[in-house]
């Protein structure tokens, strides 16, 4: 899968290629990650990407025209078939939030253009004339759309086959699954006086299955009930749910 991102501050992105997963998952092919400096398509001599405001008012505004040409050059090395189906997503706080629908979408096309904000937005013709998805990372503004661009790259990657050791690993994560995840332990068996829970050292799968189902759904009340709205759950999960105090009820 390829990554073009568009960025007034194309270094921000250099310790990506050494990051564990990332990293290597470039240096092996799976994906692709191209930063495009925007000031390199602005048309004076000075690099200018950003200018004031029509009608006055606080804050610089990106310019259209290297923004444009930027992504015509990442377009025109992309095949001719897959330029359509390659979102240009635009980090904006004015966006959708990012989450597992949305991640989702992108992991299912061939790559993505990343055109980051700045400064105190873009220039409306860019949102009219390029973009395909506005995306935010949360409710609130942080200082420039790179880190958010971040946040996307590193979310969607995982879905790329072999990105992530094992894609049962993605599958049964938090919010992938559809609940919250149920807690996991490792050696030692017992430490400071805290013990694994004896179900997981009994060797009985069926038995653990249920716990960490049963968990899980726990966790997911307690944590993030507005999930059990859209959760896949059985009617086992509803009754047990249910003996939680949960106000939904069986099928």
């Amino acid at each position: 899968m390829r990554f073009a991102v568009l960025t007034l501050f194309p270094d921000t992105f250099r310790f990506m290629a050494d990051y564990s997963v990332l990293g290597r998952a470039i240096r092996n092919g799976l994906i692709s990650l191209e930063t495009v400096d925007v000031r390199e398509f602005a048309t004076d001599r000075h690099g200018t990407a950003d200018d004031y405001q029509f009608g006055g008012g606080p804050g610089m505004v990106m310019k259209p025209d290297p923004v444009f040409a930027a992504v015509d050059a990442v377009r025109a090395d992309i095949p001719a078939a897959e330029r359509t189906a390659t979102p240009v997503a635009l980090t904006s706080p004015q966006g959708a939030i990012l989450n597992q629908d949305l991640v989702n979408e992108f992991a299912s096309a061939p790559g993505m253009i990343l055109v980051c904000g700045h400064y105190a937005g873009v220039d409306e013709r860019i949102r009219e004339g390029l973009i395909t998805h506005e995306v935010s990372i949360g409710d609130y503004v942080l200082t420039g759309g790179e880190l958010a661009a971040m946040v996307i790259i590193d979310a969607v990657s995982r879905f790329v086959p072999e990105v992530v050791g094992s894609a049962e690993n993605v599958e049964h994560d938090s919010i992938t699954s559809g609940l919250l995840q149920h807690p996991l332990y490792t050696r030692p068996p017992e430490f400071r006086g805290m013990a694994v829970p004896e179900v997981l050292r009994s060797g009985n799968h069926a038995d653990i299955e249920r716990w960490r189902r049963r968990q899980s759904l726990e966790r997911t009340l307690r944590l993030r009930p507005d999930l059990l709205d859209t959760a896949p759950l059985t009617n086992s999960d509803r009754v047990f749910l249910a003996s939680l105090g949960w106000s939904g009820t069986p099928d």
